[in-house]
């Protein structure tokens, strides 16, 4: 039952589950994996060993390097007397047109809601999205950046290499983190902020 327009390439050793709708002009890579339900939109590229779970969609133009997994679940848990129970994620991810992800990086399925990524941003590799999150339109996000759950970006952040940020922050549109910054505060719109705290 997937349904994949006549001019999409697809490369050896990929699975496309059923359901999956793919449109015009993408490429997808060797060794992918498609899960059930997932929406990928025209003219997207999907590098080697990318994984889209069940339900992911992805919007037109996208580039996803190797290695990239949306949709896996967040980390979530809640406590009991037998330890850390598992909280089942019920969302998605959604990437809207023109998102870049890089090589080796995982953008995490939401708990209810989709984990959201708007349109022309740009992740570099190796980059933590967790659940939940928010990331507004025209954003940059460089290498080796952690961004806890339930996190919102407005539009055109810029996020430095290796900053962490903490669960439920709310970084402004147009604010800038430094490298190496870890973010535990609200960050007001078209702040830069520095430091370990920032």
């Amino acid at each position: 039952t997937a349904s994949l327009a006549d001019d999409v390439s697809v490369g050896a050793g990929t699975v496309i589950a059923a359901g999956v709708r793919v449109g015009s002009g993408t490429v997808i890579g060797a060794n992918c994996v498609i899960g059930a339900g997932a929406r990928i939109g025209s003219d997207s590229v999907l590098h080697a060993n990318v994984t889209l779970y069940p339900g992911v969609t992805v919007g037109d133009r996208v580039i996803l390097h190797a290695g990239v997994v949306l949709g896996a679940d967040g980390f979530g848990y809640a406590a009991s007397g037998r330890g850390a129970v598992k909280i089942h994620h019920l969302g998605g991810v959604r990437l809207g047109d023109d998102v870049e992800v890089g090589a080796n990086t995982a953008i995490d399925r939401g708990t209810i809601d989709d984990t959201v990524v708007g349109p022309r941003t740009k992740i570099d590799n190796l980059c933590q999205i967790g659940h939940n999150v928010v990331i507004g339109s025209d954003c940059l996000v460089a290498g080796t950046a952690a961004v806890g759950g339930s996190v919102t970006l407005g539009d055109g952040v810029i996020v430095g290499g290796n900053v962490a940020i903490a669960d439920h922050v709310t970084i402004g549109s147009v604010a800038r983190l430094a490298g190496r910054s870890g973010v535990t505060k609200d960050v007001p719109a078209g702040e830069t902020w520095a430091g370990f705290p920032a």
